[in-house]
């Protein structure tokens, strides 16, 4: 469960004191335009203007005093209402006033003006001087809000000297404010610049206007409401005059409005949506751009937010955080109403308001939560709450829809809080909670470990932050017992269901009866139960789970959320329950709750899928007991439902269709052929979602129990009389590492002959999700590995996008879809393939032919145990073999040898040269699961006829070479339409360095003499020594067509991935070789340790160092199956080329498509010198 971490209060006063809460009065005289159009916070400009006064041409007095008004601190506004700016007005006499221009109030309560007068010197002897606050930058209704006041004579000014000097004004609201000003006799002036002063015209709205500024602050002073009451009534008295269309309408709307505010705050005014509606109708008579526009939008959202807090409205808090967002980028950085709007009783009022509103998971709601997200900035105290929220509404998202981009959002974004509390902030242990949570998620939905391993160090320190007796240990305890739950169904390590189910019961004790949270640790501990029923057998978790989910379900509301899971949960204790009692009621029970789950659900919803796979056991279970047809048919057809539930995680999906796939089998239902091939394509998708070729082995890895579907699914296929379909579903399931990588490197010459554009697209996507997945391999930072997943989701779908475009194309409908038989009999264009399948259900062998039906050889005396211990056997012998001297019989060898030979290729034989009348010819094995793992090519009768005359082994027969795919081959061949010079590459590291092998002494002298026997006419360079390093041998690989590779290999069985060839420096993975696209490359020779071997885990992907250069674009690889001695190697080389380029001394052409002949007769050609063992290590592969 996910914590709410604890709120903010709301830090918004409720009092008449409420500093931002001010008021807007707005300017009668008029100014001059460059003073009303001045910008905020650029005051530098000066203005001068002369009083024109009758002086005698002839006096010898003429002098003048000069004024400089400089600037203003301590300026509060007597009302606490935000000033649109300020200005300072100096009357001379009762007919005429100079004003300064009207500056924007910083956030420190200051200003710059720098405006200067000059008067002469026989003008009046005293003067007034106010400061005011404006309320509008643009068209003032009056004079505004009077700040300070003072009479003064102009000798007063005078005594200060020429030096700039502080006039201080009364005290307002506490604060002194003073002006700054400068005074100087000046002798001469040039007037010709001069400006009038501005009229003082005697104007009733204006003079109203300014009284009920007057009266309003009298009001925010002394709370005396009729002052309120008179300030609102003539404000209103002022909007009458200003009606429609007129300029200062809105001004007048903005006045009565702000009055009303200050009366509703203080609870002496009851009406808000009134005073609601007049911010909004002044709102739009200053539309953007408008001078006063930002304040207008301020004005609203201090309603709204007052009406929020006052009748909690969510749309009107959700309204103030749009206008917000509007506002703050209008707003410079250090003027007053951005330190206002930005502030604790500004936004943060807002973004709490927002935070503390239920989750919307809606597409509106989630663009609200990032709205506030941006309403935070780096560094903003709220923006980890923030984030935590904006989080909980995209996870909320992915609940109802499934999108595993909500689910990577919400990881991402709580990652960031986390980041932003350190340890001993008093939230951290939310922050923890909470992003384990959503690790837990994407762990169900996409069964990465590691996201359970992270959640559960998450959940540990949250749980650590929360020792007993503090208020969410309960939270801590229930959510750390469900991660363990579901280590333990993964991992089956009883302590991790023990500790959940002891961590159950104390949450239980701190959720006593009548605790919000009881009904789920009851339900949560009835499953742990079920669980560790399921799997250890402890005979009275059965009862007890029933009884916790009862009591659950019995404390959930109908319209509790997630009710529907203790419904569908509690329906499979009774199945449990019913498969042991057989107590009838149980499992009628069983389907009724699940039926109600599904009653509750949307069709869309991802829970329906538990639903669908609750319903497939309760009919599977009553079927085992009744043998009725009908509950096998409703099993099957609630399980093709949960199979396809699109919402739901993959490999939910794909474990549910490997379940189908089993019960089919068992029951002999016809949907058992449905079943594999749903199972093979969910497997695809989800590997497809792996941006690694190392985490898509991982993720295949995970369905280990299923790793022999491809060879059952062809089994039941054959058994259905359906061979072309066994052979396209052998292929679908074998391989997909291969597959999926190899997509984007299809090559495309017939689409950019028919659509050039979109061949160009597909090509430059499939190069971007190329260069995402090769960069994602090196991550390891957990927040940066989960970007860069979201990155590669993205280009994905892009690319996925431009093949369904292609396949719209008629002739390119199957363009990347799995292959038809017709597609795949192009692999025996040049010779059969042999396809043997090693199942559970029947071991049997396919010979696809290069034209016609594929035909079937039954191998019924073969089980899977049987090939299973023969694979054991030969390993076995063939480590014995090696310790043996040359000429010791290798007898143990032999046996094997001819049991494979007996049982396995001689009724394979017997089709070729009987029904399909093949003799010497050339022939590719295509083995699966335990097939994989056996020396096919090696089969010997090692007997003699009656007359005499050694019987004929199977490389006697034919020429045999290996495919992993029948795919492989097709592509391997049509990349050899286009073939350029050859160039020839030796590369050889005899000498590895310490601990990296023992030194290989016959490594040089292999390489002079491949050198000897490669023809002239081909470009030949040699590699070796410190020369052989991996850079330099991925250099070679990349720019040669022909390699021949002496060195040590090594085989990695638990990440295959990492098998390597040893060079000098580090080594040459199989992952260098495969990011390598070398389409014009043909020809390698590994003559190196276990190159052609793949792992146990995975044996049907067929992952190796020769597949590895074959995937490249080697189209024709000789590889090794186990360890190769170099003192003997050296022999099987030399008859190999001797072999590979008799006749090119004269100028022939170098052909890859000649290397298993030649492989054949070399190890024909060495049986005297090389021991068994050795000249069935070297086998052919590709074309």
């Amino acid at each position: 469960m996910e914590i709410h971490v604890q709120r903010d209060l709301n830090p918004r006063p409720q009092s008449p004191t409420q500093p931002n809460s001010i008021c807007s009065p707005h300017i009668f005289t008029p100014i001059s335009p460059s003073h009303s159009s001045r910008p905020p916070l650029y005051p530098s400009s000066i203005l001068i203007i002369l009083l024109r006064r009758n002086i005698m041409s002839g006096s010898s007095e003429s002098r003048y005093i000069r004024l400089e008004v400089i600037s203003g601190k301590n300026l509060q506004v007597p009302s606490g209402r935000i000033p649109a700016g300020i200005y300072v007005s100096i009357n001379v006499d009762s007919r005429r006033r100079w004003k300064s221009a009207i500056s924007v109030l910083s956030s420190n309560e200051s200003v710059a003006w720098g405006d200067t007068l000059t008067l002469p010197s026989n003008a009046s002897p005293a003067l007034s001087i106010e400061i005011r606050a404006s309320y509008e930058l643009g068209r003032m209704l009056g004079s505004g809000e009077v700040i300070g006041k003072l009479q003064m004579s102009w000798d007063e000014l005078l005594d200060h000297g020429d030096h700039p000097f502080d006039l201080s004004f009364p005290a307002v609201r506490g604060v002194q404010p003073f002006i700054t000003l400068k005074v100087a006799v000046l002798h001469a002036w040039d007037n010709q610049n001069g400006a009038l002063f501005d009229a003082l015209v005697d104007c009733e709205i204006a003079r109203d206007a300014d009284a009920d500024h007057a009266q309003l602050a009298s009001y925010m002073k002394s709370e005396n409401i009729s002052d309120l009451n008179d300030a609102i009534e003539h404000f209103h008295l002022v909007l009458n005059q200003c009606p429609v269309g007129h300029p200062d309408r809105a001004t007048a709307l903005t006045n009565l409005a702000w009055a009303r505010l200050q009366g509703y705050i203080r609870n002496d005014v009851q009406d808000i949506d009134t005073t609601t509606s007049l911010f909004r109708d002044a709102l739009a008579l200053r539309p953007q751009h408008h001078p006063d526009h930002p304040l207008s939008l301020y004005n609203l959202t201090e309603a709204l937010a007052w009406r929020h807090i006052r009748k909690s409205t969510a749309a009107d808090i959700c309204e103030a955080a749009q206008l917000y967002h509007e506002l703050l980028p209008l707003c410079p950085e250090g003027t007053y109403l951005r330190s206002i709007a930005a502030g604790e009783n500004g936004i943060d009022d807002v973004i709490v308001g927002c935070n503390n509103l239920p989750t919307d998971a809606s597409d509106e709601g989630i663009h609200l939560r990032r709205v506030v997200l941006e309403l935070c900035p780096l560094g903003h105290r709220l923006r980890p709450r923030t984030l935590d929220e904006l989080a909980r509404a995209v996870r909320t998202r992915f609940d109802q829809h499934g999108s595993i981009d909500d689910l990577d959002t919400s990881i991402q974004l709580r990652r960031e809080a986390v980041s932003l509390c350190p340890e001993g902030d008093a939230d951290r242990d939310g922050y923890l909670n909470n992003l384990a949570f959503s690790l837990v998620s994407r762990f169900t939905h996409q069964g990465n470990t590691n996201d359970l391993d992270e959640a559960i160090s998450l959940y540990e320190a949250a749980l650590h932050l929360r020792p007993v007796g503090h208020e969410y240990r309960d939270f801590s305890l229930d959510n750390l017992g469900g991660a363990l739950a579901y280590r333990f169904n993964k991992r089956s390590d009883i302590e991790d269901i023990t500790r959940a189910i002891s961590l159950y019961r104390e949450a239980l004790m701190l959720r006593p009866p009548g605790h919000s949270g009881r009904t789920i640790t009851l339900h949560n501990l009835a499953h742990a139960l079920q669980n560790r029923y399921d799997k250890s057998q402890v005979r009275e978790d059965p009862n007890e789970a029933i009884d916790r989910y009862r009591e659950s379900l019995r404390l959930k509301r109908l319209d509790h959320p997630r009710r529907h899971v203790t419904l569908f949960n509690l329906s499979s204790a009774l199945c449990s329950r019913f498969t042991e009692t057989q107590k009838n009621e149980d499992v009628e029970e069983a389907i009724a709750l699940c039926q109600e789950s599904l009653a509750a659900l949307s069709s869309l919803h991802p829970d329906r899928f538990f639903s669908y796979m609750r319903l497939q056991e309760a009919y599977l279970s009553r079927y085992r007991i009744l043998h009725d047809p009908a509950d096998l048919s409703l099993a099957v057809e609630n399980s093709r439902l949960a199979s396809r539930h699109s919402t739901q995680g993959l490999p939910e999906r794909i474990v549910r269709s490997f379940n189908w796939t089993v019960a089919a089998e068992q029951h002999g239902h016809g949907s058992a052929l449905e079943a594999y091939s749903t199972f093979f394509e969910l497997l695809d998708a989800h590997l497809a979602t792996r941006s690694s070729a190392t985490s898509r082995r991982e993720a295949a890895a995970a369905f280990h129990v299923a790793r022999t579907l491809p060879a059952d699914a062809a089994s039941c296929a054959i058994r259905c009389d359906n061979l072309p379909h066994a052979v396209e579903l052998v292929e679908q399931g074998r391989g997909q590492q291969w597959s999926l990588a190899s997509r984007l490197r299809t090559p495309v010459e017939s689409l950019e002959s028919a659509n050039p554009a979109l061949a160009h697209n597909y090509l430059e996507l499939s190069k971007l999700v190329s260069s995402a997945a090769q960069s994602s391999a090196t991550i390891t930072d957990r927040a940066a590995a989960d970007r860069a997943a979201m990155e590669y989701r993205k280009l994905t779908r892009q690319w996925e996008a431009a093949v369904a475009e292609i396949r719209d194309l008629p002739v390119f409908s199957r363009f990347l879809l799995p292959p038809l038989y017709a597609d795949l009999q192009a692999a025996a264009r040049q010779g059969p393939v042999i396809i043997l399948i090693a199942s559970q259900y029947s071991c049997s062998a396919i010979i696809v032919p290069t034209s016609g039906d594929p035909h079937h050889v039954p191998l019924p005396s073969v089980t899977l145990a049987d090939l299973t211990n023969l694979k054991d056997r030969v390993g076995r012998a063939i480590r014995h073999a090696s310790t043996l001297g040359p000429k010791v019989p290798r007898n143990d060898l032999i046996v094997l040898l001819r049991t494979v030979w007996d049982e396995l290729m001689l009724p394979i034989v017997n089709v070729l040269q009987h029904n399909l009348k093949l003799k010497y010819c050339r022939i590719w094995l295509c083995p699966t699961a335990a097939f994989t793992s056996i020396p096919l090519h090696a089969a010997h009768p090692f007997r003699t006829n009656s007359d005499g005359s050694r019987e004929q082994c199977l490389e006697d027969l034919y020429i045999c070479s290996y495919t992993p795919t029948l795919s492989v081959l097709v592509r391997s061949r049509q990349t050899m339409k286009k073939r350029v010079t050859p160039s020839f590459v030796t590369i050889g590291q005899g000498q590895p360095g310490a601990g990296k092998g023992r030194a290989l002494m016959a490594v040089d002298s292999e390489l002079e003499l491949v050198h000897k026997l490669v023809p002239a006419t081909a470009k030949h360079t040699t590699m070796s020594g410190d020369a052989a390093t991996r850079a330099g041998a991925l250099e070679a690989l990349q720019e040669n067509t022909w390699v021949h590779l002496a060195c040590h290999g090594k085989q990695d069985p638990k990440q295959p991935y990492n098998s390597h060839f040893v060079m000098k420096d580090e080594d040459l993975t199989l992952l260098d070789i495969m990011e390598r696209d070398v389409p014009h490359a043909e020809f390698a020779f590994l003559s190196a340790c276990h190159t052609a071997v793949g792992d146990e885990e995975t044996p049907d992907e067929v992952i190796h160092l020769a597949a590895g250069l074959q995937f490249s674009g080697f189209k024709s690889v000789i590889g090794t199956l186990w360890q190769v001695d170099d003192s003997v190697a050296k022999h099987v080389v030399k008859a190999f080329y001797e072999k590979m380029f008799p006749d090119l001394k004269d100028g022939g052409v170098m052909d890859c498509t000649k290397a298993a002949w030649a492989l054949n007769r070399a190890t024909h050609a060495v049986k005297t010198t090389v021991p068994l063992e050795q000249r069935m290590v070297f086998v052919h592969i590709g074309v």
